[in-house]
């Protein structure tokens, strides 16, 4: 008895090591079609279409064009079945058993300090992204990380559907630029603005972006059109060929090599203005890392559509010891929770789950999501307080508004009733309810998005249950319920192309005012 205590004492202290249940999973994938994420599985009942937000027309350099896929299950063979049986179980007993104050207390927790102290010791075959960012210590009024480690946040307006916190999680994004471009604050301020020019101005618009003030003689280019160079600015409509300082070309909606994104995927608090609490249900990496000319993205993504065409099983190159790569220039890295809700690496097949949105959509700029929508001139971390709910660019309904016309729901399943009670009463939207929270309105996004702390509190304590089950092979969704998913497919069809309630103008560019 001695001996058996004194082994699990042992293995309490023994330190712990985020790559180990990574580096035991290489090989071992069985999910191949994990990149298909499970609102792709949504029964639209030829009436419901969450589909066109991200399958769409295309533009340069995403040249997916996918929005076909509003009408149809194009999946190979193996991806029929749907593996994600997570949506399938009713865990409302399970959840009832769990206190309001233990989830609280679990979702205040800070679980990345310990992830980055243990990282520092990781195995010498780790070769991956190492968290660098000392969150602690926050940022400043630029957003500037005050750690020295050259991240800075920016808010945006949250992407439609999956990313709503009332669907269960909040979240944040932080940028990096390679350090070449961010040689001084100066330096570093200018670029930032340049490449917020050049990522989030719609193709079809004339560039007018709003910056934070900025020495125009520091960039020797006239950048607001003025006709001279010199003094402060506050607004780019020219780009210069070079990012300042630098012998790196400026290409419109094509990050530099070396550009980095950091995004954590949190649980809810219910007393913080945006919900977004501290305990992470993930951490998402994602370094630009080659690059591909107009030549190299059209080969990509012909390669894209012949693998689809031919059912052939998507295969990426890396693992998780050292990123897995896409063929658009991007390594990832990502953490999720162990069974104790420590951040650990993720697995071989749980890398694959980032890679489908970031690879093989029509919408995204350059592989991502959320810079393209970014609050223009705005750099600090992520609120939705004071957010509207503005219209896509170039176009004049709210964009929520859209959304959830076209769904007939307030997520791609349909899933949240709190919703459905107070904005669909009877099956009907209540439209002016929701124009409360576009510009000229009364309320804010979170007025649409947020969830009441009662939901806030179930769907913490239903995403605890899924940790520690451990079982994100068959999902990591937030369910309350079982939702509205086909189990498998049987007819490639959506039903959407009958009904014609296909959507061909889904895009990240917002029209801010």
């Amino acid at each position: 008895m001695r001996w058996a205590i004194g082994l699990l004492l042992l293995y309490a202290a023994a330190p712990f090591d985020p790559t180990d249940v990574a580096r035991r999973s290489i090989g071992t994938t069985v999910n191949f079609e994990a990149v298909i994420p499970a609102m792709c599985y949504t029964k639209t009942d030829g009436v419901s279409n969450p589909c066109y937000v991200c399958h769409t027309v295309s533009r340069f350099p995403n040249a997916m064009d996918d929005a076909e896929l509003q009408e149809e299950y194009a999946f190979s063979d193996f991806a029929r079945d749907n593996r994600w049986s997570n949506l399938f179980v009713d865990r409302t007993k399970q959840i009832e058993a769990v206190s309001d104050e233990a989830i609280l207390a679990w979702v205040r927790e800070d679980n990345y300090e310990p992830l980055r102290r243990a990282m520092r010791d990781a195995p010498k075959d780790y070769g991956a992204w190492r968290p660098d960012l000392d969150f602690r210590a926050g940022f400043d009024d630029a957003g500037f990380a005050r750690d020295g480690s050259g991240w800075r946040a920016f808010r945006y307006k949250p992407f439609p559907g999956t990313f709503f916190p009332a669907a269960g999680s909040t979240d944040d994004v932080m940028i990096r630029l390679p350090a070449t471009l961010r040689a001084s604050p100066a330096q570093a301020r200018l670029n930032y603005a340049l490449l917020e020019a050049a990522m989030a101005t719609h193709p079809d618009h004339e560039m007018a972006m709003p910056t934070e003030p900025l020495d125009e003689a520091v960039a020797r280019f006239d950048l607001n059109g003025d006709g001279r160079i010199g003094g402060t600015i506050r607004r780019i409509r020219r780009l210069p060929t070079h990012y300042v300082g630098t012998r790196v070309k400026i290409h419109r909606y094509v990050f530099p090599v070396g550009t980095a994104f950091l995004h954590t995927v949190r649980y809810l608090d219910p007393d913080e203005p945006s919900m977004i609490a501290r305990r992470m249900k993930e951490v998402r990496y994602m370094v630009k890392t080659r690059w591909l000319d107009r030549w190299g993205f059209q080969k990509a993504y012909e390669n894209e559509h012949e693998e689809k065409d031919e059912g052939r099983l998507p295969q990426f190159s890396g693992t998780p010891l050292t990123g897995v790569n896409s063929d658009f220039g991007w390594r990832f890295t990502a953490f999720i929770e162990d069974g104790q809700g420590r951040l650990r690496l993720q697995t071989e097949e749980e890398h694959r789950f980032c890679m489908g949105c970031h690879s093989t959509v029509g919408v995204t700029v350059d592989s991502t999501f959320s810079f393209a929508r970014k609050v223009p001139g705005e750099w600090r971390y992520q609120s939705l307080v004071g957010l509207r709910d503005q219209p896509p660019a170039g176009g004049t309904e709210p964009e929520y508004l859209t959304y959830f016309r076209r769904v007939r729901g307030g997520d791609e399943f349909r899933g949240n009733t709190e919703f459905l009670r107070r904005f669909l009463p009877e099956g009907k939207l209540d439209e002016a309810s929701v124009r409360r929270a576009a510009p000229g309105g009364d309320r804010d996004v979170r007025h649409l998005i947020l969830p009441s702390r009662r939901r806030a509190l179930r769907l913490n304590k239903a995403y605890r249950l899924l940790v520690g089950e451990q079982r994100f092979d068959l999902g990591r969704d937030t369910v309350l319920a079982p939702l509205q998913v086909h189990p498998a497919i049987r007819e490639e069809s959506t039903g959407l192309g009958e009904t014609e309630h296909v959507f061909r103008d889904g895009q990240l560019w917002l029209g801010w005012k």
